[in-house]
């Protein structure tokens, strides 16, 4: 379904500025996957995921989504099909608009109140209740006076609303409270099972690598050093975890904001 084949990012080559991001680093997941992703900073999380969705192009390798090659073309192209969520809650929705309109924009309506029929209306209503958190009675709010919460939920909502082939969350939950971080995570949960998406997701909670998804992926100096899934994952432990990235990776994970998680 996704196939990453050895591919590679330097930036600034020949600077004293040179950065080896990614190093000929090779991936494949299958329809369905729900692959976590951690490492320390610096590691290449997202550096993948701008690569996966065309901030950039590779140096080296190709990159395949649903037996295409998307090596070369360009981000806007690529956003058809890739959803993506970031550690800002403030982006992925318009904050001027009202949640009605940003839920018409992603449907693919261009926005627009007029061009809303009654049936999508109630269509976005129905599916503003299953998040749970009262915005159906709120649809001509303008999204801006939502809690940080509250747009991260109404951006997955929207990131999944035309269900993408690919859903990318770049630590989505990371500048939440730890109980609305629980809350979005178990409606991500929910929305990736609803529709089986295809799905990496980076935390910097090892309890939530482990608990969410199939497979646990490990990141270090641009490349992936440990892909756990099967019944290894099932009885994994954060100390085990540990262990096995100290293993993979030649070193001790010292990522102070993984480590002092829950």
């Amino acid at each position: 379904m996704l196939k990453i084949s050895h591919i590679s990012k330097t930036f600034n080559p020949g600077t004293v500025n040179e950065k080896k991001a990614i190093e000929d680093l090779s991936l494949e997941l299958k329809q369905g996957d729900f692959a976590t992703i951690i490492g320390s900073n610096g590691a290449g999380k997202s550096t993948l995921f701008n690569a996966i969705c065309g901030d950039f192009l590779t140096d080296t390798g190709s990159i395949e989504l649903d037996n295409k090659d998307i090596t070369f073309m360009p981000q806007h192209a690529r956003a058809r099909s890739i959803g993506r969520l970031y550690q800002d809650p403030m982006r992925g929705t318009a904050p001027g608009m009202t949640i009605e309109e940003n839920l018409a924009l992603a449907a693919g309506k261009g926005g627009w109140l007029s061009h809303t029929t009654r049936q999508e209306k109630e269509r976005f209503r129905e599916e503003l209740k299953k998040l749970d958190i009262g915005l159906e009675e709120r649809m001509s709010h303008p999204v801006g006076l939502l809690s940080g919460g509250q747009r991260q939920a109404l951006t997955l909502l929207m990131a999944t609303m035309n269900p993408p082939k690919l859903l990318l969350l770049d630590e989505h939950t990371a500048a939440l409270d730890p109980g609305t971080a629980e809350k979005v995570l178990n409606l991500t949960r929910r929305i990736v099972e609803e529709h089986q998406l295809t799905c990496l997701m980076i935390t910097h909670n090892m309890q939530s690598a482990i608990d969410l998804g199939n497979r646990i992926l490990m990141m270090d100096s641009g490349n992936i050093v440990l892909d756990i899934g099967g019944e290894e994952k099932k009885n994994m432990t954060v100390e085990g975890l540990l262990e096995k990235f100290r293993s993979g990776a030649g070193k001790a994970l010292d990522n102070d904001r993984i480590l002092l998680s829950d």
